[in-house]
């Protein structure tokens, strides 16, 4: 009987002690920058949700909040860090007013792939980094790439654009650095959520738009108004969206939760990647065939001024912030030796 009651105190020790380490509950109310309705860019967040809520047992949930239903997007950083919200989900290149360095966290004309990105992020100095643009900035927030999407489209045009003359005296919203080479090139530019830029363009407040890749930009029924749509997305190659957590929150979650949050996250990365490669021959099928739109190619001229005014760009960006020179010199220095893998492993491209 002695033995019996003492197998019986073990087992009842190890059936609790899961339950134990999750006592303390923790509710993350995030607010989000785009609609859950597109297809890997506001979709993957509620997998998330669901995740974290099953993986906990329960004890760890996410309730999502569409834009501007909590907090407007473009606030979303600053409600996390005040801890008026605890979280939100979000893109580094929102922020480039307040941190320079922060759209090289988001996507880098003719920056890495999605896949170069992840290993900059995961396994070079990507992440420390990350936090550390945050933390020297005076932002009391933890920051976790969270999912990722591939080449955007260049962007939506109501005519031809055969030269850089062509771009002079344009309006156009135009998303993170490479709205500073468009600048550079005559182009007014502007930077508005997903939800606003149809009535712009109806209304003739903007000429022209890039937002997404196709399938997202269906969504919003751009090619309804402009018709012709330009490749490939040279300002933004891979596109990393980021779960940011109130600091003091996440200091006071349990290990579990934060791995749990971490894992879900990392998961999220490669999910939302595979849906967004997985969707996108169909939008450009449809917009040729039933949409009546012009799929265009940068030719080697338009191609080889963008990447002369990001050089000069970069250039100067660097040179006018300490921290910006130095995340651009390690991302670069990273791709210099990832060069040497992608040169010899992977097919040349035609």
């Amino acid at each position: 009987m002695k033995k019996t009651l003492t197998s019986m105190a073990i087992a009842a020790t190890v059936l609790t002690a899961p339950v134990a380490a999750f006592a303390d509950k923790l509710l993350l109310k995030t607010p989000i920058a785009f609609s859950t309705s597109l297809p890997g860019l506001g979709s993957p967040i509620p997998r998330v949700a669901e995740q974290l809520d099953l993986m906990s047992g329960g004890t760890l949930k996410m309730k999502v909040y569409e834009p501007g239903k909590l907090v407007p997007p473009f606030e979303i950083l600053d409600a996390v860090s005040s801890g008026k919200i605890n979280s939100g989900y979000t893109t580094a290149g929102y922020w480039a007013g307040k941190i320079p360095a922060a759209p090289l966290f988001s996507a880098v004309p003719f920056g890495p792939e999605a896949g170069e990105y992840m290993a900059w992020l995961y396994y070079g100095n990507g992440m420390s980094l990350y936090q550390e643009m945050y933390d020297q900035a005076g932002f009391n927030v933890k920051v976790l790439p969270c999912a990722v999407i591939a080449p955007e489209t260049s962007g939506w045009f109501a005519k031809e654009i055969n030269s850089p003359g062509d771009l002079d005296g344009l309006k156009m919203r135009f998303f993170g650095l490479g709205g500073k080479v468009m600048q550079r090139l005559g182009v007014a530019t502007s930077l508005l959520p997903g939800g606003e830029i149809f009535p712009a363009l109806e209304k003739g407040a903007i000429d022209a738009t890039e937002f997404s890749m196709p399938a997202i930009d269906a969504r919003l029924g751009f090619h309804k108004l402009v018709k012709y749509n330009y490749f490939p997305g040279w300002h933004q190659q891979a596109t990393v969206f980021e779960l940011l957590v109130n600091k003091d929150v996440w200091n006071d979650a349990s290990d579990q939760h934060k791995a749990i949050i971490e894992n879900a996250c990392k998961a999220s990365m490669t999910d939302s990647f595979a849906e967004g490669e997985a969707i996108q021959h169909a939008a450009l099928i449809d917009n040729v065939e039933n949409n009546g739109v012009s799929i265009k190619k940068w030719n080697d001229d338009m191609l080889a001024t963008f990447r002369e005014n990001w050089d000069a760009v970069a250039k100067e960006e660097a040179a006018n912030d300490a921290f910006f020179a130095k995340v651009l010199g390690d991302l670069t220095e990273f791709r210099d030796g990832y060069a040497i893998w992608k040169e010899n492993a992977f097919l040349p491209r035609k």
